[in-house]
C-alpha cells in the first residue's frame, strides 16, 4: 500500500515508481490512498482510472472524499474506489468489498474514518464488526485503512482488530510512524502508513502558508508545494490459508523528481 498521494507530484511520483516497485516485491495486490490526489483535496475520476491502470487494485479514501463533485455519481459506478463505511446510510459509494488478487486469492478491503477530532460519524469499531462479518466465509485475508487523526484511536483500532483483520494501517496525517509491526495476535499494523507528496512542505502542503495560518489564525488557502517527491508505503505478507500476517515492512523513497 502507498500512503496518502497529493497532488500531481504526488501522483505522478507514484505512478512512475509503480513498476519499480512492483518489480522489487512482487506484490499480489496493491492499494493506495487517494484521498488528496486531485490538487490536494479529493479525488476525479480520471484520477481514479489512471490509478487503477498503473496496477493498484483498490483506492482508499477519507475525510476529503467530497472534495471533487464529480466523485459522487462514479462511487456508486465503480466498486474498486472505496470511501470510509461509516459514513450514513445512502451515502454514495462502498466502503468494502472483496477483490481477486493477482494469484486468485481473494481479499477483503475496507476504508473507516475515526471520530477523534474528525466528522462525527458512526462507531468505526462497531462498523469493523459489521464488516467482518460481511467478509465471512467469503475471504481469511482481510485489509482495513483506518484514516484516523488521533495516534491512540489507530492503536485502539489496531489491537481491536487483532487476530481477526490481517493488515490494519492507518492513513490521514501523512507522517509515516516507525512503529510497523506483527501483533501478538499476527495481524500486521502501522499507526500511519505516511503520504506520497512534496518533501519539503508541511503535510504536502506550501510550508510558508500553513505557518502564516498559525501564527495569525486568519484562514489561507492551502496549495501544494513544488519539488521533490518523497514515497511511502508498507509491503506486507498474509498467509494465503489463515490470513495471519507474517511480516510488515516500511516502504520510505525520497528524492523523487
Amino acid at each position: 500500500m502507498l500512503g496518502d498521494i497529493v497532488g500531481k507530484s504526488g501522483r505522478d511520483a507514484a505512478e512512475s515508481m509503480l513498476p519499480a516497485l512492483q518489480e522489487t516485491y512482487s506484490p499480489d495486490f496493491c492499494i493506495v490512498n487517494g484521498e488528496n490526489s486531485a490538487a490536494g483535496k479529493g479525488i476525479t475520476p480520471e484520477i481514479a482510472r489512471n490509478f487503477l491502470k498503473c496496477g493498484v487494485d483498490v483506492i482508499t479514501l477519507g475525510n476529503h472524499t467530497w472534495g471533487k463533485r464529480d466523485i459522487a455519481p462514479f462511487l456508486d459506478s465503480e466498486p474498486r474506489i472505496l470511501r470510509p463505511a461509516n459514513y450514513p446510510e445512502g451515502t454514495p459509494g462502498i466502503g468494502c468489498g472483496v477483490f481477486t488478487a493477482r494469484n486468485g486469492i481473494r481479499v477483503g478491503v475496507a476504508n473507516v474514518m475515526g471520530r477523534t477530532f474528525m466528522e462525527p460519524l458512526d462507531d468505526p469499531f462497531r462498523i469493523a464488526d459489521t464488516i467482518m462479518e460481511k467478509f465471512r466465509g467469503k475471504t481469511v485475508i482481510t485489509f482495513f485503512d483506518f484514516h484516523a487523526e488521533a495516534t491512540s484511536e489507530k492503536m485502539a483500532f489496531g489491537i481491536y482488530l487483532d487476530g481477526r483483520a490481517s493488515v490494519v494501517v492507518g492513513t490521514h496525517t501523512h507522517v509515516q510512524t516507525a512503529d510497523e509491526r506483527i501483533l501478538p495476535q499476527n495481524t500486521a499494523y502501522i499507526t500511519d502508513v505516511g503520504m506520497v507528496g512534496p518533501q519539503d512542505s508541511i503535510l504536502g502542503m506550501e510550508s510558508e502558508i500553513i505557518v502564516q495560518k498559525f501564527l495569525t489564525q486568519m484562514p489561507h488557502k492551502f496549495q501544494v508545494a513544488e519539488g521533490p517527491v518523497t514515497l511511502c508505503g508498507i509491503v506486507a505478507d498474509v498467509d494465503d490459508n489463515t490470513g495471519r500476517a507474517t511480516h510488515i515492512e516500511r516502504i520510505q523513497v525520497r528524492d523523487i523528481y
